[in-house]
């Protein structure tokens, strides 16, 4: 049985030259082709119309490639999603990637690039091209740089009470579970709240959830 696809792209000629490439690879076959993500989600509504692939253009008026992806990935999780877009735009890649995207392409892409990536995708569950997981990973470590930042202006003492505040435990419970005294909790709270200029433990809570804390 073939692998079902449905394309997914506002330009109606490119949407029928990938219908057509498509028709010549062996494993794959189009059940559809839409212009935007709106007109997907009906399509999607008949359970019949669900397939194994989308193949989906990341600039689309009504609703775009962004929007597209979070929907498919909250409603429908099992559907692989390709991005294909005319930029390798760094941000667009990982938008898409974070909006559930298991594969981006470039639109120049020669068909048989197209079919390896797509038969890659469903073997491995992801497939990124050299320039793409280049991107990804930049991303990746400037995280990991900026996370090492944030956390370099706290002390020991400070970071294992930071992790204490997204918990209901009262600050002489996070004392006794820090082995310390409840005014050196206290203490920990003060000296993050100047650094910071947050007063209240919720806002704190709030900031070691944000940063992985």
């Amino acid at each position: 049985m073939k692998n079902t696809i449905v394309i997914v792209d506002d330009h109606i000629l490119i949407a029928k030259a990938l219908s057509s490439i498509i028709a010549s690879f062996k494993d794959f076959e189009v059940l559809y082709e839409c212009e935007n993500g709106k007109e997907l989600q009906e399509k999607m509504a008949d359970k019949n119309n669900i397939p194994n692939i989308v193949l989906l253009d990341v600039s689309m008026p009504i609703m775009n490639g962004f929007e597209t992806a979070k929907w498919l990935t909250t409603n429908h999780p099992e559907v692989f999603i390709m991005a294909l877009s005319m930029q390798n735009e760094d941000q667009s890649v990982i938008t898409m990637l974070k909006n559930g995207a298991k594969g981006y392409l470039l639109k120049n892409t020669y068909p048989a690039d197209l079919e390896k990536a797509l038969l890659t995708m469903l073997k491995n569950g992801f497939f990124y091209p050299d320039w793409a997981a280049k991107t990804i990973f930049n991303d990746i470590e400037n995280k990991e740089k900026s996370k090492e930042a944030i956390r370099a202006q706290f002390t020991k003492r400070e970071l294992e009470f930071l992790s204490y505040a997204t918990t209901d435990l009262s600050y002489k419970e996070i004392a006794a579970e820090m082995e310390c005294s409840t005014r050196t909790v206290e203490n920990c709270k003060d000296n993050i709240s100047q650094k910071l200029n947050i007063k209240t433990r919720v806002g704190l809570a709030v900031f070691a959830i944000k940063n992985e804390l």
